[in-house]
């Protein structure tokens, strides 16, 4: 144990010199939300991904391996197509045209391309942040908990406190450049963690012929169980399992627009750094999300194996089944490695799920005070004023997000893809069609953005239907879920898309649209040569 406390120690200092040494660097609001528009491809393609994945990806899809097994591999295909469509069909573009607008964030870039001179838009893509990114941040912070609880047997809120501090302190201190560093580094850890853990799982369990044979003949109340561990639609196929496969998929449609990743573009040097950026992007989401599905498999097996669902559940302070299987992690490192190791794997859990924190709260903070208190309300403010600004703001949603983050029998699953369905069906749509489509108006993309927001509540939380509807009243808002917040993905990106379209076919767009989309085609090479 001591051990464990010392390197965990040490890696909180590491990232806490991190934000003190970034703080020195920062002279302007330029500086402190896009690292001054100069990253080099090593730092963005390692930030973007490891703010995409998040705890979501080491506790939430290790622990969707461990419950439904092979059916994971659906979440990996999804995240690849994301991912891979992303970088090479958007990420040139959007360079092109966020420097030609000399854009802060994402929605100085959409109200800039779209003529949006009334800020309908800012105002829109501001709520959604606020809402969206508060429950993401909450997320990241119960993981905190659920991390501190399994690994060091800390009481749950102990965990969240700590994850709090140290995360509130570094993103304050030295803003983007802080969170790009620490992301790095953390992403290093993380996909060094998801590609030893489950080799070393594999290896244990005794080579993917036995985790085959065992896993078909695991049973477990509560959980999937048998042959449909081994099934791609988790048991007998149907037209509800071909579309529960469609369903997680289309999670990987988050990356075509978010814009905690996207104010990564915005930041990158040039057009130059994409080419290469891109091939790392790709291949960190093939060998990590692999691996986390792999992890959660071979866990399944060695749980059962040693009878240890009891044990799993104490790891998770008593909390049932559904939620104690994103312990699995904590779980096989305390089983499978020495305490030195140990200590290092805590190091790469709190690295996922402290590389998205920052970043959803420099996100949420930009967007409160750049494009509102700045650009919509026209409050002058000097560099200096505008920095005390967002770190107060980010302050505050970290205090918000605690509140939140509190309930240890929270899925982390289900309310990491509330938020990210949320920010998903109000960006993603009206940021593509504004990088392809000339014919996109501030009308449609403001439609677009009132839709994702509006359908993604209607269906997650089914507003109106008895014990939900008590959720609201009491803003426990992810106890509501139950599996549906995936399945809100559908219907409200291709609603918001088909939204805009229609919107923006009755209404005027900008006099420019033509000459600034032909300017980005002419700037965009192949990423693969």
């Amino acid at each position: 144990m001591i051990i464990k406390v010392v390197l965990t120690v040490l890696y909180f200092l590491l990232l806490a010199g991190l934000g003190i040494w970034a703080s020195r660097r920062v002279r302007d609001m330029k500086d402190y939300y896009v690292a001054g528009k100069g990253l080099g491809y090593w730092l963005v393609s390692f930030s973007s991904r490891a703010t995409g994945e998040s705890g979501w990806l080491l506790l939430g899809l290790t622990g969707f391996g461990f419950a439904f097994g092979v059916k994971g591999f659906w979440v990996v295909l999804g995240e690849m197509m994301g991912v891979t469509l992303c970088w090479v069909f958007m990420t040139q573009r959007f360079k092109v045209l966020s420097d030609h607008y000399d854009s802060i964030t994402v929605t100085d870039y959409l109200a800039d391309r779209l003529g949006d001179t009334k800020h309908v838009v800012r105002v829109i893509a501001t709520l959604s942040l606020v809402i969206f990114v508060t429950a993401y941040v909450a997320a990241q912070f119960n993981a905190c908990g659920k991390a501190f609880s399994g690994f060091f047997g800390l009481e749950h809120a102990t965990g969240v406190v700590l994850g709090v501090a140290l995360v509130g302190f570094y993103t304050v201190a030295g803003g983007f450049l802080a969170v790009a560093w620490s992301d790095f580094v953390q992403g290093i850890l993380m996909l060094l963690g998801l590609v030893v853990v489950p080799a070393v799982a594999l290896y244990v369990v005794g080579g993917p012929s036995t985790l085959v044979s065992e896993l078909g003949a695991v049973q477990t109340e509560g959980l999937v169980s048998g042959a449909a561990l081994l099934s791609p639609w988790g048991g007998e196929f149907s037209g509800a399992a071909l579309m529960g496969a469609l369903v997680l998929v289309c999670i990987g449609f988050g990356f075509l627009g978010s814009p905690q990743l996207f104010v990564r573009f915005i930041s990158i040097k040039d057009v130059g750094e994409i080419g290469p950026g891109s091939l790392i992007a790709v291949l960190f989401t093939l060998l990590t999300d692999c691996g986390a599905v792999l992890t959660g498999m071979c866990g399944r097996v060695l749980v059962d194996r040693n009878n240890a669902v009891g044990e799993l559940r104490e790891l998770a302070g008593g909390a049932e089944i559904a939620s104690a299987k994103e312990q699995i992690l904590p779980y096989l490192s305390e089983l499978l490695f020495p305490e030195m190791l140990t200590g290092i794997l805590v190091a790469i859990v709190l690295a996922a799920i402290m590389s998205t924190a920052d970043s959803l709260l420099i996100l949420v903070s930009s967007a409160v005070v750049r494009d509102i208190w700045n650009r919509a309300l026209g409050v002058e403010m000097t560099d200096g004023q505008a920095r005390g600004r967002a770190r107060m703001v980010t302050l505050v949603v970290c205090l918000v997000a605690l509140g939140f983050s509190l309930d240890k029998e929270s899925v982390l699953f289900s309310l990491v893809l509330f938020a990210w369905t949320g920010i998903t069906a109000t960006f993603c749509p009206p940021l593509i069609l504004s990088l392809f489509w000339k014919g996109l108006t501030k009308a449609g993309a403001a439609a677009s953005m009132c839709w994702g927001l509006f359908w993604t509540f209607v269906w997650t939380l089914k507003i109106g239907e008895g014990d939900a509807a008590t959720h609201w009243v009491t803003v426990k808002l992810w106890q509501g879920f139950d599996g549906s917040a995936e399945e809100a993905m559908i219907p409200a990106f291709f609603g918001a898309l088909l939204v805009a379209v229609i919107v923006s076919l009755f209404t005027e767009p900008p006099p420019d649209a033509e000459e600034v989309l032909a300017k980005a085609r002419s700037q965009v090479v192949d990423v693969w040569r």
